[in-house]
């Protein structure tokens, strides 16, 4: 039996499963870091500490598992995508806290590059849009920020990387700083169709060359590691989105999935066509594998199960976000309550920094299970907005998507969506999508897996859900969200 060593760094925690060739769970090992709000729009994370907690929960994975270093055939990385940070080559010591994907504080920079007109050569080059979301209004901030780091970048003493690059470089022992195309393709200073890094796109951002990692393939090995005892190779990179489409099995153009996590991503296979969007959608490196480079159309959702957090964190009205299902569960509906969790503001379609957290509606018999309702509703209503814009982009009609992700286990949320898509949701024996995609990168590049048919005969349904409520029976609330959103646009402007 081959066993695949998955390493899942997310934004609030770090992970490690062991698969098998079969595709069964063998272990799971979870660690949660702190998060750090330094001033409002701003979110950090301590490199150091993802570091630590990676590499302790790999290590636990393999004991759970009852296996030693020489049972791993091979690993694969997934994590947080745009999270960057800069770190020393001579010791690999961060030199600050990494900027986390959700930090806004590159919005200015963005406005000025759009004010000057450069927004469609970007997304011309790229296939994103300019927002702080993405890496490049991140690392420009760190230089313009501090002249010493600026420095020290240009000369080369600096290496700059995704949490990916943070991760190969101290598990090879500081001899690969790589990134691979998927993670590349989110920093806004990757030519996603020349697949290189472009010198115009760094001129603008005032990025030296210097600190930028190698880009290779998602599926290939491209070092190994001692670190927990023998030498094992790593064989798969990919971000978390693009690991989950691969996970879940999205091979063929027309296939979509959407990752029920911190955000909500949704994912759109186009194979080797990169389209570029009409409706503010992104278009996206999905993998690239032997040198060649296959595509998706994405939309992402920055609240989605950040916002049940916020109930548990900021109203306390549960006590873990298990306790959401049953509350939002105990109401018919939401009472024509409406929360849009635009708290680190809008993400696709819409796009604006500045709009602000809504929750509107509400009457004297408003209950804390109508705002947890209104919660799932917003998180839901969030992705038909997405997919809306997906299936015009794309002029195709998606009547599956595979889900996945910690909350695609909560039944209401996930009958929800269908309802508001009128469309079938199909969860996966497997939900650890993203993990298990990085398990089949690598376990393609060291041979567990022949070619994408033998992973295709693993993936299994385990739930479908089929719309239940009819076209007219959403419109109406349908129009009521539209209305909160238009309600919460550029709110950060106006005060």
């Amino acid at each position: 039996m081959a066993y695949l060593l998955a390493l899942d760094q997310g934004t609030t925690s770090s992970r490690a499963l062991i698969f098998d060739e079969s595709g069964h769970i063998h272990a799971l090992a979870q660690q949660e870091f702190e998060q750090f709000y330094p001033r409002p729009g701003w979110v950090e994370h301590d490199p150091q500490e993802i570091l630590k907690t990676q590499l302790d929960v790999a290590a636990e994975a393999i004991q759970q598992a009852q296996l030693t270093s020489r049972d791993i055939a091979g690993i694969g990385i997934t994590n947080q995508r745009e999270t960057c940070l800069l770190w020393e080559r001579s010791s690999g010591r961060p030199c600050s806290n990494a900027l986390v994907w959700q930090d806004r504080r590159g919005a200015d920079v963005c406005e000025g590059l759009r004010a000057a007109g450069t927004e469609p050569m970007f997304s011309q080059k790229t296939g994103l849009l300019l927002d702080p979301y993405f890496s490049a209004s991140k690392l420009h901030w760190m230089l313009n920020e501090n002249a010493d780091l600026r420095a020290r970048a240009e000369r080369g003493e600096l290496a700059f990387g995704t949490i990916d690059s943070w991760l190969m470089w101290h598990l090879s022992g500081g001899r690969r700083h790589v990134t691979d195309a998927t993670n590349a393709s989110r920093t806004l200073l990757y030519n996603i169709d020349r697949n290189e890094w472009d010198d115009e796109l760094l001129t603008l951002w005032q990025v030296p060359r210097a600190v930028l990692p190698e880009v290779v393939d998602s599926s290939g090995i491209c070092a190994t590691t001692t670190h927990f005892g023998s030498e094992i190779p790593i064989g798969g990179i990919a971000g978390d989105q693009q690991a989950a489409l691969f996970g879940q099995a999205c091979f063929s153009p027309g296939m979509a999935k959407c990752t029920y996590g911190t955000g909500c991503f949704v994912l759109l296979h186009t194979g080797s066509r990169s389209p570029r969007s009409a409706h503010k959608l992104l278009t996206t490196i999905a993998c690239r594998i032997n040198g060649i480079t296959e595509y998706a159309l994405e939309g992402s959702v920055f609240m989605g199960g950040a916002t049940v957090q916020w109930l548990r964190d900021g109203l306390g009205i549960i006590e873990n976000a298990a306790q959401i299902e049953a509350l939002a569960g105990s109401v018919s509906d939401s009472g024509s309550v409406m929360l849009v969790p635009a708290f680190t503001g809008l993400g696709a379609p819409h796009w604006d920094a500045q709009a602000g957290a809504l929750l509107i509606g509400m009457t004297r018999g408003s209950t804390r299970a109508h705002i947890a309702r209104a919660a799932l509703d917003g998180i839901a209503w969030q992705v038909r907005d997405v997919m809306t814009a997906m299936v015009q982009d794309a002029d195709t009609d998606i009547t599956e998507l595979r889900v996945d992700g910690g909350a695609s286990n909560n039944n209401l949320l996930m009958q929800t969506q269908a309802d508001f898509l009128g469309n079938d949701l199909v969860r996966p024996r497997i939900i650890e999508s993203t993990a298990f995609g990085a398990a089949l990168l690598a376990g393609l590049a060291v041979g567990v897996f022949r070619d994408r048919k033998a992973i295709t005969s693993i993936w299994q349904a385990e739930h479908r859900f089929q719309a239940q409520r009819t076209r007219a029976e959403i419109d109406g609330p349908a129009r009521r969200w539209q209305n909160a959103v238009t309600r919460s646009r550029h709110w950060h402007e106006q005060s």
